[in-house]
C-alpha cells in the first residue's frame, strides 16, 4: 500500500514567485500607496465582469455535423472558442446588426 505524501502547495515556485520572495526579503518591494482604493477599484472591476459575463439561459440545439464542424474552423481561425462564436452571432442577429431574411 502506498502511503499518500502530503503535497507542498507552495512548491515548486515559478520564477515569479521566486523573484517575488526575494524582493520582499530583500526589501525591495513597496507597498502600494492607498492599498484600500486600490483594493476597492479592483473589486469593482472584478464585479463588473463577473456581471456582463453571467449567462442567463442555457439552450441546447441539435446542428448538422457538417455545420459544426465548420463553424468550429471558422472559429479556431479567428481564435475564439466555437460556443463564443455562435453565441456572437445569435447576438448580432437578435439585435438586428445581421439578417438572414426572415
Amino acid at each position: 500500500m502506498k502511503k499518500n505524501k502530503k503535497r507542498d502547495i507552495f512548491a515548486p515556485l515559478d520564477r515569479y514567485e521566486e523573484e517575488l520572495i526575494k524582493a520582499i526579503d530583500s526589501n525591495e518591494a513597496v507597498e502600494v500607496p492607498s492599498q484600500g482604493k486600490e483594493m476597492k477599484r479592483y473589486r469593482a472591476y472584478a464585479e463588473y465582469t463577473l456581471n456582463k459575463t453571467k449567462k442567463d439561459k442555457r439552450v441546447t440545439i441539435r446542428v448538422e455535423k457538417k455545420d459544426l464542424e465548420s463553424i468550429q474552423k471558422k472559429a479556431i481561425k479567428t481564435g475564439i472558442p466555437y460556443q463564443t462564436l455562435i453565441a456572437s452571432i445569435l447576438r448580432k442577429f437578435a439585435q438586428g446588426e445581421i439578417s438572414i431574411g426572415v
